[in-house]
């Protein structure tokens, strides 16, 4: 990332090897309450970032406006897939499969693309038994899997869904300015998975996740995360790991070397942004500062080792 008069990362974690520091991350941290942000950890001074997969929740707040989770008699794990950047696994691929039918839609409609399965022992069995990709393996399956469902009790496009123009996307954006209090637009983009993505300073995303998943009206989608975290994420997701060692605590990793999580029973949420997007950094960086509030002890190993378990150094996160 370019340093400008717009932002100014902070050192946020190093690799230290034999008292040589041989690899460093920078980044931002904000936390906040439902009224304001209150510690930064970094000078981001409002730069936007783009939301990417973290904005799948807030996106999938339209399931409750719309009444699509009664339209579609719609199960918490289906929810759940909608906000997912899951690993593909097959409890995603039966789930996405089964709001799909609900729906009454196949496979065809989806624009979300093809890549291999996140998760590693799904990629190894594939390649014994000499499977091709499904796209309902894609990390977005279920979002657009909703994104149809939207647009087909709602009498919109089904072939132009993933148009910036098209009323779903103006809808989602209409209601993303809604729950992050945004009063001006930012760069928008094309997300990986082809439909369009915002930008906004760290702050908004945090109002966003506080006033989603702090409002009764939105409980299913909460329940969804808390109820249903292998879904959300699967083997090896940071979000998933999260979840599933703590209590009323909501995590969704994003790319960018994005992580937002939110304390449901306090009704406060950080945001992690590492500059380099190194997924383990950003672990590394999460679980320390759940530790430092006290909203989850996950243990995790700072030891920098060889293959043959020798301990050469260190891990030091500065927060």
């Amino acid at each position: 990332m370019q340093h400008n008069n717009n932002t100014e990362p902070e050192l946020l974690i190093e690799y230290e090897r034999d008292g040589l520091v041989d690899q460093e991350h920078y980044g931002f941290i904000v936390l906040s309450d439902k009224n304001r942000a209150f510690d930064f950890t970094g000078d981001a001074k409002n730069y936007p970032f783009y939301l990417r997969s973290c904005a799948k929740p807030l996106q999938a707040s339209l399931i409750i406006d719309f009444g699509m989770d009664k339209f579609y008699a719609m199960a918490e794990e289906e929810i759940a897939i909608c906000c997912a950047s899951h690993a593909g696994e097959e409890i995603h691929i039966k789930t996405a499969q089964k709001l799909l039918d609900k729906i009454g839609l196949d496979k065809s409609y989806l624009k979300c693309g093809l890549h291999k399965p996140l998760s590693k022992t799904e990629q190894t069995k594939m390649l014994l038994n000499g499977d091709s990709v499904d796209i309902l393996q894609n990390n977005c399956s279920g979002k657009h899997i909703m994104m149809l469902g939207l647009c087909k009790m709602n009498n919109w496009d089904l072939e132009t869904y993933d148009d910036k123009e098209h009323p779903l996307q103006k809808t989602i954006k209409s209601k993303i300015h809604e729950l992050c209090r945004l009063n001006k637009d930012y760069p928008l983009t094309t997300d990986g998975c082809g439909v369009p993505i915002m930008s906004m300073p760290l702050e908004n995303i945090l109002h966003g996740y506080l006033n989603l998943f702090c409002n009764d009206k939105y409980e299913k989608i909460k329940n969804a995360f808390l109820n249903h975290p292998y879904i959300i994420g699967g083997e090896d997701r940071t979000d998933t790991k999260i979840m599933q060692n703590s209590t009323g605590i909501i995590a969704k990793v994003g790319a960018g070397g994005l992580c937002v999580v939110v304390n449901t029973i306090t009704n406060e949420a950080f945001v992690v942004k590492i500059c380099d997007c190194d997924m383990k950094a950003r672990e590394l960086v999460v679980l320390q500062i759940l530790k430092n509030l006290h909203w989850a002890d996950i243990e995790f190993n700072k030891d920098i080792l060889t293959l043959h378990g020798e301990k050469v150094g260190e891990i030091i996160i500065s927060i």
